[in-house]
C-alpha cells in the first residue's frame, strides 16, 4: 500500500495512506497529539496515581509503533520524570529506513541527542529487549494485533491504531478484551478516539471509560482503566 510523508499542522511529519486517507498521526499536529493523549493523559496519569511506585519500572504496551514518535517522546519523559520504562512496541508492518530518515524529528522536538535515540529506536532488532538507556527499555515485536496473547504484563496501552473508519475490526470488543487481559489491575489505556461505538466496545469487556478534552483538531479522547 503505497505511503507518501506530510506535513502536519505543528510542522511536524508523518506518513499518508492516500488509499485510505488516513495518517499515522493526527494531520492538525503528530506531536502535538502525541504529547496530549499517550504523554500527558497516559504517561502522567499513570505516574500521579498513589499506588504508583517511582523505583517500579512502568509496563507500556503501544498499539501501532510507526513511526516511533510516541515511543521516542516517552523516552525524554521518563528521563524527566525519573521514572524507568519497560516499553513494547507492536507493528505488523515497519516502516523502512528511508521513512525513519524523512522524520525530521530532530528539528522539532528540542531534547539532546534526538537523532542519535531516534535512530537506535529503528535500528535496534525486533523480537528482542534491548537497553537504550538506564531509564528505558525497548522491544519491538512485529505482530498483528490480533495475535497478542499478553496476560497481566503492562500498565498502560498507548492504543494508536489506525482509525475505525478504515480498521473497525481494530476497534471492537475482541481487541478491547485483548487490551483488558494484557493489562495488569489499574491499568490504564488511552487512544486518540472518542466514537461511543469504542467506548462501548471498551465498557462492555469490563474497563472503566473516561471522556477526555482531545488533542488539537478534536474534542474528545478516551481513558480506560482496569479496576
Amino acid at each position: 500500500m503505497k505511503r507518501e510523508i506530510i506535513i502536519t499542522g505543528d510542522g511536524s511529519k508523518t506518513i499518508h495512506i492516500p488509499e485510505w486517507d488516513e495518517q499515522y498521526h493526527s494531520k492538525h499536529g503528530a506531536i502535538q497529539e502525541a504529547q496530549h493523549v499517550f504523554l500527558k493523559m497516559g504517561l502522567h496519569h499513570y505516574v500521579s496515581q498513589p499506588s504508583y511506585q517511582k523505583e517500579t519500572p512502568i509496563a507500556i504496551l503501544e498499539m501501532g509503533f510507526g513511526t516511533g514518535l510516541n515511543a521516542l517522546l516517552t523516552f525524554f519523559e521518563a528521563q524527566k520524570l525519573g521514572t524507568p520504562v519497560d516499553y513494547t512496541g507492536i507493528e505488523a508492518y515497519p516502516i523502512t529506513t528511508e521513512e525513519v530518515h524523512a522524520m525530521e524529528y530532530v528539528s522539532l522536538v528540542k531534547e539532546k541527542e534526538v537523532q542519535q535515540v531516534y535512530d537506535t529506536l529503528h535500528s535496534t532488532v525486533w523480537e528482542s529487549k534491548e537497553v537504550i538507556s538506564t531509564t528505558f527499555q525497548l522491544t519491538k515485536r512485529q505482530q498483528r494485533f490480533e495475535a497478542i496473547v499478553d496476560e497481566n504484563m503492562f500498565d498502560l496501552v498507548y492504543f494508536d491504531a489506525f482509525g475505525a473508519r478504515v480498521q473497525p475490526e481494530l476497534w471492537g470488543e475482541v481487541i478491547f478484551k485483548k487490551m483488558y487481559t494484557a493489562l495488569r489491575e489499574k491499568g490504564v489505556l488511552v487512544t486518540y478516539a472518542a466514537k461511543g461505538s469504542v467506548r462501548r466496545a471498551m465498557q462492555a469487556v469490563g474497563f472503566d471509560v473516561e471522556r477526555l478534552p482531545g488533542p488539537p483538531g478534536k474534542r474528545e479522547m478516551l481513558r480506560a482503566t482496569k479496576l
